[in-house]
């Protein structure tokens, strides 16, 4: 462990408050998050896994830090986690990733939501726990994260998160979830530009823009200065083409509505495998000027928040069967997950690539 990944954690997590009582405790906080972020590196899934390690790697871990009564216990680890102030948590963890985090002007922001599936206790009826987060597509690493009660609450959760962060000159991208008034207005306040996708919910807008490019895709977009992008994927027998338009918004109704609007998007892809023909055709709207391969560009690079980030949570980490959840301890546990990837990524010694 370098001496100054250490150093800006230790900084930007020491004046996190210790919810245990004062003089009654054998184990100091930053050891214990220390401890728990190196066990959870090598593949510790629970607290049992943490103390396990720990005792294994006690004489290593003292070259960094003190451990004065030696490894916790398991238990003790855990009412710690429960009890310890996410919101305070994830405050830390925001700061400490502004340390390690190159500048993000012109890189892709993907916000999206998951369900920690384990988290939910139906004895006690409730429900799982779903995380909405930010993350930097080009460099990896979750920006910041906030819990809400269900998937629905998405809607008010994302501007609390934005507003949370450091987004100015980035181009950040949500899925139709996001695609609200108040969500861009939010987004342009910071600095930043939007891609927003677009689906049927969202009544009247998704049908203007759908027409629009049916009567321009009629004239070849012949007036309207459109640039398409294309492109074309080969893999084991399996063609996807992909064509991104970028339009003008000045042209639909709602366009005052929508803070900073300016492009109209229309993604068409075409697979096929064997005799076997699909199409799909999404629908997008943005801040950015109406250039089809640098908002193409965005689009895609939004997927790296599933690829990433999710899967990388259930398959490398298993938080879906994770069945820690007494306190805050769930969510906090999360934010250590997430510091370890963060962690893992920045880590340019290790030539095989991170899931």
């Amino acid at each position: 462990m370098e001496d100054s990944i250490l150093a800006k954690l230790l900084e930007s997590f020491a004046d996190m408050p210790d919810p245990r009582v004062v003089g009654r405790t054998d184990h100091h906080l930053l050891d214990i998050l220390v401890l728990t972020v190196c066990a959870v590196v090598c593949g510790a899934d629970d607290w049992e896994a943490v103390e396990m390690w720990g005792e294994a790697k006690l004489e290593w871990l003292r070259q960094y830090i003190p451990l004065k009564n030696g490894i916790p216990s398991h238990d003790t680890i855990g009412r710690l986690f429960a009890a310890m102030n996410s919101a305070t948590f994830q405050a830390c963890f925001t700061r400490w990733v502004s340390t390690v985090c190159d500048s993000l002007v012109g890189q892709v922001v993907a916000i999206d939501g998951k369900t920690m599936c384990g988290s939910h206790e139906r004895r006690l009826g409730k429900k799982a726990i779903h995380m909405v987060s930010a993350f930097a597509s080009t460099q990896g690493i979750t920006l910041g994260q906030l819990k809400t009660a269900e998937k629905s609450n998405e809607i008010t959760a994302i501007p609390e998160l934005i507003a949370m962060l450091d987004l100015k000159g980035s181009i950040v991208t949500i899925d139709s979830m996001g695609c609200q008034t108040e969500i861009a207005k939010a987004i342009t306040e910071q600095g930043a530009d939007y891609v927003l996708a677009l689906k049927g919910n969202h009544g009247k807008l998704h049908e203007q823009v759908g027409e629009f490019f049916e009567i321009a895709e009629q004239y070849k977009y012949k007036a309207l200065d459109a640039k398409p992008d294309d492109t074309c994927e080969k893999d084991y027998g399996r063609i996807e083409s992909r064509r991104v338009v970028a339009l003008s918004s000045v042209h639909l109704e709602q366009v005052g509505a929508w803070a900073g609007l300016k492009s109209m998007i229309m993604v068409e892809s075409i697979r096929e495998i064997g005799e076997k023909r699909t199409s799909e055709r999404r629908f997008y709207i943005s801040s950015l000027e109406p250039d089809s391969k640098q908002i193409g560009n965005a689009i895609r690079a939004h997927w790296g928040i599933e690829n990433k980030l999710h899967w990388c949570l259930d398959v490398t980490f298993k938080e879906d069967a994770c069945r820690i959840r007494a306190g805050h301890a769930a969510e906090n546990f999360n934010i250590i997950r997430k510091i370890t990837m963060n962690l893992l990524r920045q880590d340019t010694s290790m030539k095989r690539s991170i899931p």
